[in-house]
């Protein structure tokens, strides 16, 4: 990490912790004149936005049209507010990186989405404003009371993507330093080899996907795995109550859950009091969203959420619309006194909903909490939940002994039927390990079911279970 990063990101770490003390007033006082400035600067540099809010430009945020990844890459060249970046050029960037912190033109920093939902993204950000992503995902060592700095040098093993051009790899590469003593790991390499690693190394700091503290947990409890972390932090995948419990069971102290996302980075993260997550209301505005682009009530999934990037002057990011199904807490302040206000969770992606025929005609969709119900008790490592024209095939990593499958099988079917679900097959089946996507993580759950087919929907059948 060069110098001038270093004191960039100093700095603003330091002013970061001065707003965990400021009263409401003042953070919202913050956002009007944030986001007043990056209209400013979008409406006089991106040809895209000048058009795209035409006669919107007084209009307040929830009047301005939605922005999706498509329309992002369909303009990508009129979005950035620098004249002289082309996408084509910036993609031969992305492709030329080999996990260093190498900059396009000298000046700027890309990383890429994964593309699991669709098309994949291009996003990048200059030096202030990669300081300013450095510093979010900080913040959530601050409010764990980490405690990590230059002059505390802590151990971090980052258990993620080192795919050079993911984000978290992007984010290694510019924090790796004497000064910063981390061990990163790609969580798509042998377990076998992970545990070696991680053994050797005794981090005081784990950071990982959430199916990887996961996996790592049931790996330290079975006596393979023997670090002893102060802290646990998962983030980038749904954080299940069953693999929260597991991480407590092996360290015997709870994991603070972050999330965070490619385009705005972080956008909330667990205090010490584990209350849910803030939100990072001063550096990204979070509309939590029903599928008509309607806030959502506290206590109530939102269909998506609709995110504006306050520190984004390269890529202006104004109601960028994700997936994910963020729950607004049902008491948004927490005891610990920041002004920043909670969500209980994130249940996974609108692409996470499975829908199946109807038992009274039609369609029924059933949400990631329903199979999250159920899954939480099964005694297993790692779980994931497919959906293919046969029906549903459940795999099921690092069973105990006397898990019996039939119980589960007969668990779902009494979900989906209370859900007005017309049944399909179920299928278990024990593997060795989940599989992972190329950036390493292990959706919980996932469809193969193109729009339009409807997966089979036939009697219950518990005997000869794929094992």
């Amino acid at each position: 990490m060069s110098t001038q990063i270093i004191l960039k990101v100093l700095a603003l770490r330091h002013r970061l912790r001065q707003r965990d003390r400021w009263p409401r007033r003042r953070l919202i006082a913050h956002q009007v004149r944030e986001l007043r400035l990056l209209r400013e600067h979008a409406y006089a540099y991106s040809p895209f936005y000048r058009s795209f809010h035409k006669g919107l430009n007084q209009r307040p945020l929830q009047d301005l049209p939605i922005l999706t990844k498509e329309t992002v890459m369909e303009h990508f060249d009129e979005i950035v507010t620098d004249p002289t970046v082309r996408l084509d050029e910036v993609e031969a960037h992305l492709a030329a990186l080999r996990g260093g912190d190498e900059l396009f033109d000298g000046r700027y920093r890309v990383a890429s989405t994964s593309g699991s939902t669709g098309r994949r993204g291009l996003f990048l950000w200059d030096q202030n404003e990669w300081a300013t992503v450095l510093a979010s995902y900080n913040r959530s060592f601050d409010w764990a009371s980490v405690g990590a700095g230059l002059t505390h040098r802590t151990r971090t093993a980052v258990v993620s993507s080192t795919t050079p051009w993911h984000q978290s790899a992007r984010v290694g590469a510019s924090v790796h330093s004497p000064w910063v003593p981390t061990l990163r790991i790609d969580s798509g390499d042998p377990l076998e080899s992970i545990v070696d690693r991680l053994n050797g190394f005794r981090p005081r700091v784990l950071v990982a996907y959430a199916s990887m503290a996961h996996l790592l947990a049931e790996e330290q409890l079975a006596g393979r795995l023997r670090i002893s972390p102060g802290f646990v932090f998962g983030s980038s995948e749904v954080f299940t109550e069953q693999a929260k419990r597991r991480v407590e069971e092996a360290w015997g102290r709870n994991p603070f859950e972050v999330y965070a996302a490619t385009e705005p980075a972080g956008i909330a993260s667990e205090c010490e009091q584990h209350r849910g997550m803030h939100l990072f209301e001063d550096l990204v505005i979070t509309e939590i969203v029903d599928e008509h682009n309607r806030p959502v009530p506290p206590g109530v999934f939102g269909k998506k959420v609709l995110v504006t990037v306050l520190f984004s002057r390269t890529m202006p990011l104004i109601r960028y619309e994700m997936s994910d199904s963020v729950k607004p807490a049902l008491s948004p302040h927490c005891p610990c006194g920041r002004p920043f206000h909670l969500i209980d969770g994130v249940q996974g992606r609108a692409e996470d909903v499975l829908r199946f025929p109807a038992a009274s005609g039609g369609e029924v969709s059933v949400q990631p909490i329903v199979f999250h119900r159920v899954m939480d008790a099964v005694p297993a490592g790692e779980w994931q939940i497919a959906q293919g024209p046969d029906g549903l095939t459940v795999l099921l990593s690092g069973v105990r002994e006397g898990f019996a499958e039939a119980a589960l099988v007969d668990s779902l079917r009494r979900e989906l039927e209370s859900q007005g679900a017309l049944v399909p097959p179920i299928k278990v089946r024990r593997v060795q390990a989940i599989p992972r996507t190329t950036v390493g993580k292990a959706p919980l759950i996932k469809s193969h079911v193109r729009m339009g087919t409807r997966p089979q929907s036939r009697p219950i059948q518990t005997r000869g279970l794929d094992k």
